[in-house]
């Protein structure tokens, strides 16, 4: 059964077997049709169907007679920064992500240089079915420009931060093992490291598109750059995600920082600043409520996915948010998950801090978390999640998005993917030898229900 993931994030499939030409252009069309007349930014990560992918999204948004940006190979939140600054009508940033080589996707973005909200993608999803019947004529099809400067205006915007003391930042020279994955931070992540003083290690930095390894920065995935942080000697290694909106952090001694703390340093760091509300969503840690606490700040969840983040963000003026899957978020640059924001943050707070990587995750909360995807065998995953919202209705829950539920020692999250036909299982705790039996507790109350 062909395999295709429509969200408030946009669409997402395997490339010929669920995304595939017709599907591209329907909602392609269908955005078009959202976005109205004007331009529209266009960029895209390095996986090999890229090219593909983006001839036939700018064909479309052509013959729609919208005028095409664009911007080539980038980082997601490098297409977002460029749509309000090239005063666009909205954005396609064509990745898949975290996903393996054979998936893709169009991320779908608004004129405000955000994630469409969950109400525009209810407006966009209802033109899908007259969308391909009002294409332009041969006079009024739109123009395309290649705009190479996309990166540059994202770079130097992240070096404006107020919080960056570039000077002491250069001359503490960090030595820094990068992998991009081969994806598409491989220009600008090294580069802006550079201009930070940092000696650069570059591993997987090329633009072939195939990656290396699965190309989700989980510990799992990363054994091989965690050896080379070691072995190499670098204060701290640096991952990033595919289209670098997501990074995680490995200290001295070859260990993960842990994703959870990419968002949890920088809440830490910001708070020390300014005080403030906090946004995260229900799959991040509880660590973001003890530093939260500690500056009697507040901390709002939401649902999974950076639209819905961004709009609490927003109606709360929160100064600083994000996703523990390793997604920052600083509005004073953009409402969007951001690795070069995340980085420049994480290499001033660990300069600030003034011991090593290691001892700098010792300062932060420990909790201990394990991620776990559930292979559902085509089951209906609402019955499955509804299952377990009855099995639990007497604890401590929320179901705003799936089911997680707080204990004092643990909190479990169970949720349809957003991304992938799976069940998501997110269990934290207190004490790592914990960890491992109710992760296998929930594990195996998913599967009794397949």
């Amino acid at each position: 059964m062909p395999t295709l993931m429509v969200s408030v994030s946009g669409i997402r499939g395997i490339v010929g077997d669920g995304l595939d030409p017709n599907t591209i252009v329907k909602y392609t069309s269908a955005y078009a049709d959202f976005c109205g007349e004007g331009k529209i930014v266009v960029g895209r990560d390095t996986r090999i169907t890229g090219e593909m992918v983006k001839d036939i999204v700018i064909g479309t948004l052509l013959a729609k007679g919208n005028d095409v940006i664009d911007i080539g190979i980038c980082p997601t939140p490098t297409v977002l920064f460029n749509i309000k600054k090239l005063n666009a009508v909205g954005a396609i940033a064509i990745t898949a992500s975290h996903n393996p080589n054979e998936w893709n996707a169009l991320k779908l973005l608004n004129s405000d240089g955000e994630f469409m909200t969950p109400e525009e993608n209810v407006r966009m999803l209802k033109l899908l079915d007259t969308s391909t019947q009002n294409y332009k004529n041969w006079e009024h099809i739109g123009k395309l420009k290649l705009y190479s400067e996309g990166l540059q205006n994202h770079f130097d915007e992240v070096l404006k931060l107020k919080y960056i003391d570039l000077p002491v930042l250069r001359k503490r020279k960090f030595k820094v093992l990068l992998d991009c994955v081969n994806g598409a931070g491989n220009i600008v992540m090294p580069k802006l490291l550079t201009e930070l003083g940092c000696e650069v290690i570059a591993l997987n930095c090329d633009e072939s598109g195939i990656f290396p390894r699965l190309p989700e920065p989980f510990p799992e995935n990363l054994k091989d750059v965690m050896k080379s942080v070691k072995e190499l000697k670098a204060d701290i290694g640096i991952v990033l995600d595919p289209d670098a909106d997501r990074l995680v952090f490995i200290t001295e001694e070859g260990e993960p920082l842990g994703e959870e703390n990419s968002v949890t340093n920088v809440v830490k760091f910001i708070l020390s600043k300014n005080r403030g509300n906090v946004v995260v969503n229900l799959s991040t840690t509880r660590g973001i409520d003890d530093v939260a606490g500690k500056f009697g700040c507040q901390v709002f969840r939401t649902p999974v996915g950076e639209a819905y983040v961004v709009k609490k963000m927003k109606e709360v003026n929160a100064i600083v948010g994000g996703e523990g899957s390793g997604g920052v978020i600083v509005p004073e640059l953009q409402y969007a998950r951001d690795a070069l924001v995340g980085a420049v943050l994480t290499l001033q707070h660990l300069l600030e801090f003034g011991g090593k990587t290691s001892e700098f995750r010792s300062s932060l909360p420990q909790y201990f978390n394990k991620k776990i995807k559930v292979n559902i065998l085509k089951k209906n995953p609402n019955e499955i999640i509804n299952k377990l919202i009855e099995n639990y209705k007497n604890q401590n829950i929320n179901i705003d998005d799936g089911l997680r539920i707080d204990f004092e020692d643990h909190w479990v999250h169970m949720r349809k993917s957003n991304t992938e036909p799976i069940i998501r299982c997110v269990v934290e705790v207190n004490d790592k030898y914990k960890l491992d039996k109710y992760a296998e507790k929930y594990h195996s109350e998913i599967i009794s229900l397949c």
